[in-house]
C-alpha cells in the first residue's frame, strides 16, 4: 500500500481543521488587551511609568515557568483539550476581572494570574498541532497560525481603535475602556467555546523533545508591547537535555542576542506611557500607532523570510538593527514635535510611520536571528541552542522592560531611549566578529530548511506564542 504524502491527511480523522480558528479570537483579544492595559493603568488607577512596566514584567515572569510547567502536565494527562480549552477560559475570566479591578494592588495581581492562565495555549496548543497533522506539513500549518496571529491581532487593534474613536467617542474614557477591555475577556472566552466544539484529542503522542529543532521558539508576528512576549514554548526543556557545551561563537551571538532583546524592552516597556503622557495622543491615537506596527510586520514577514533566504541571515540581521536603531533615536524630542505639534494628527501619522517602519525591522530581524542561530550550530546541537534562544531573549526582555519604565521615570524620554539604540548596537557589534562564509549556503539548499521555512511563515507576537495570549 503507497500514500501520497502530497495529499493533505490528519494523523486520525477529525471533525475538521476548524480548531485553528479557535486562535482568532484570542489573537483579536491580544490586539486589544495589548495597548488597553497600561492605558487604564495609567488613567483609572493615575499609575507611574515603573508602575506600568512593573505590572508588564510580573505578568511576563509569571508565564516563564508556567509555560514549561503546563506543557509538561500535558505530557503526563491524556487530554490536552481539557488544558487548551481551561487556559481560554480562564484567561477569558481573568480579563474581565482585571478591567473591573477595583485598585492598582488588585489589578497588579489579576494581571499575574492572567499571565499564569495564558501560558498553557502555547505549548499546549503546538503539540496538538504536531499530534493531528502529517510531518510534511507542520511548517505551513504553523505558518496558518503565524497568518492568524497577525490578522487577529491588527484586526483587534482596528477594533479598539474604532472602539474608543466612534462608539465611545461621547462617554467617558474610563468607562469605554472598562467595557472595551470586557470584550476582549469575551472573545477568549469565544475562543474557549470554538475549541471545545471542534478540538478532538489526538490518537498519538509527539514527544516534545523529539521535534525540538523544528518548533522553536517563535518571536511572533507582531513585536508585543505589554511585556517582553518571548514565550519558551515548551517544546525544549533544557532540565532534560544533555548539557552539551556550545562552541564560543555561539555564546556570542547568544550574549549579542541578550543585549539587543534589553535595547528592545528598554525602548518598548515605556511605549505606551510615552505616546498618552509625552506625545498627548488620545487612547484611540495611541491604538492607531500600535496598528501601524501590526500591519507592517504582518504584511512583510513572507518576505522578510524568502529575502534572508536569498542572503546572508548576517547581512539582513545587522541591517535591519542598524534600521532600527535610527528608528529609535528619531522618537526623541525635536524640532518635529514642535511643527506639528503635542497631540496633532500630524504628528500622530509621523509616529505612526516610525512604528510601521519597526515593524518592518521587527519582520527581518525575528526570521533572521533564529536562522541566523540556525545555520551556525550543528543539529545536534540545534534543539539546546534554540532553547538558550528562548532563555536569553526572555530574559533580556524581561531586564529591558524594568530597566525601560526606570530610566523614563526617573531620566525621562531622552535618556531612556538613547539607552535602548545604544544597548542595540552594542548587541550588533557583537556580531560582527562571527565568521560570515558560515551562512553562504546556495540557494537551491533551502528547501531542505524546514525550520527556516517555519521561521519564515511565524516570525515575528510566535504563531501559536504569539496565540497564546500577550512580545
Amino acid at each position: 500500500m503507497t500514500v501520497d504524502i502530497k495529499v493533505r491527511t490528519v494523523l486520525r480523522p477529525s471533525t475538521s481543521d476548524l480548531w485553528f480558528l479557535s486562535y482568532l479570537p484570542l489573537a483579536i483579544s491580544d490586539g486589544i488587551a495589548t495597548p488597553l492595559i497600561p492605558l487604564l493603568a495609567l488613567q483609572h488607577f493615575g499609575a507611574s511609568a515603573f508602575a506600568v512596566t512593573i505590572i508588564i514584567a510580573a505578568s511576563a515572569m509569571s508565564q516563564v515557568p508556567f509555560t514549561i510547567l503546563w506543557g509538561n502536565l500535558s505530557d503526563r494527562v491524556a487530554h490536552r483539550k481539557f488544558f487548551l480549552v481551561g487556559s481560554f477560559l480562564a484567561t477569558g475570566v481573568s480579563i474581565i476581572l482585571i478591567a473591573l479591578a477595583t485598585n492598582l494592588l488588585t489589578y497588579f495581581w489579576l494581571n499575574v494570574v492572567e499571565g499564569l492562565a495564558s501560558a498553557a495555549s502555547a505549548p499546549i496548543g503546538t503539540m496538538l498541532l504536531l499530534e493531528t497533522r502529517h510531518k510534511r506539513w507542520w511548517p505551513t500549518d504553523i505558518g496558518l497560525f503565524g497568518l492568524i496571529s497577525g490578522l487577529g491581532t491588527t484586526a483587534g487593534l482596528a477594533v479598539g481603535f474604532v472602539w474608543l474613536f466612534v462608539i465611545g467617542l461621547n462617554e467617558p474614557a474610563i468607562r469605554t475602556m472598562t467595557a472595551l477591555l470586557i470584550v476582549s475577556g469575551v472573545l477568549a472566552l469565544v475562543s474557549a467555546g470554538i475549541a471545545w466544539a471542534w478540538i478532538e484529542e489526538p490518537a498519538s503522542r509527539v514527544d516534545r523533545r523529539s521535534v525540538s529543532d523544528l518548533v522553536h521558539l517563535h518571536r511572533g508576528v507582531v513585536e508585543r508591547i505589554r511585556m517582553f512576549r518571548m514565550r519558551v514554548l515548551g517544546l525544549i526543556d533544557l532540565t532534560r537535555s544533555k548539557a552539551e557545551r556550545l562552541p564560543g561563537r555561539e555564546y556570542l551571538f547568544l550574549a549579542a542576542l541578550g543585549l539587543m532583546s534589553v535595547g528592545f524592552d528598554i525602548f518598548y516597556g515605556p511605549f505606551p506611557v510615552f505616546l498618552w503622557r509625552d506625545a498627548r495622543f488620545t487612547d484611540a491615537g495611541v491604538f492607531v500607532v500600535y496598528l501601524g506596527s501590526a500591519a507592517a510586520s504582518t504584511a512583510l514577514f513572507f518576505h522578510s523570510g524568502k529575502s534572508v533566504e536569498k542572503h546572508s541571515p548576517k547581512n539582513v540581521f545587522l541591517g535591519s538593527l542598524g534600521g532600527r536603531v535610527l528608528l529609535m533615536l528619531l522618537f526623541l524630542w525635536g524640532p518635529i514635535y514642535v511643527l506639528f505639534g503635542l497631540g496633532s494628527p500630524a504628528l500622530l501619522g509621523w509616529i505612526t510611520l516610525l512604528n510601521a517602519l519597526m515593524g518592518v525591522t521587527w519582520a527581518f530581524i525575528s526570521t533572521a536571528s533564529t536562522i541566523f542561530l540556525v545555520r551556525l550550530v550543528g543539529r545536534s546541537a540545534r534543539g539546546r541552542a534554540l532553547g538558550m534562544y528562548n532563555a536569553f531573549a526572555g530574559a533580556g526582555g524581561l531586564l529591558g522592560t524594568l530597566l525601560g519604565g526606570w530610566l523614563f521615570a526617573t531620566f525621562g524620554v531622552y535618556v531612556a531611549y538613547s539607552t535602548a539604540a545604544l544597548t542595540v548596537l552594542v548587541g550588533a557589534a557583537l556580531l560582527v566578529p562571527i565568521p560570515f562564509h558560515m551562512f553562504q549556503l546556495p540557494h537551491h539548499a533551502a528547501h531542505h530548511y524546514h525550520l527556516a521555512r517555519s521561521t519564515r511563515a511565524t516570525s515575528p507576537s510566535a504563531p501559536l506564542v504569539a496565540l497564546g495570549r500577550r512580545p
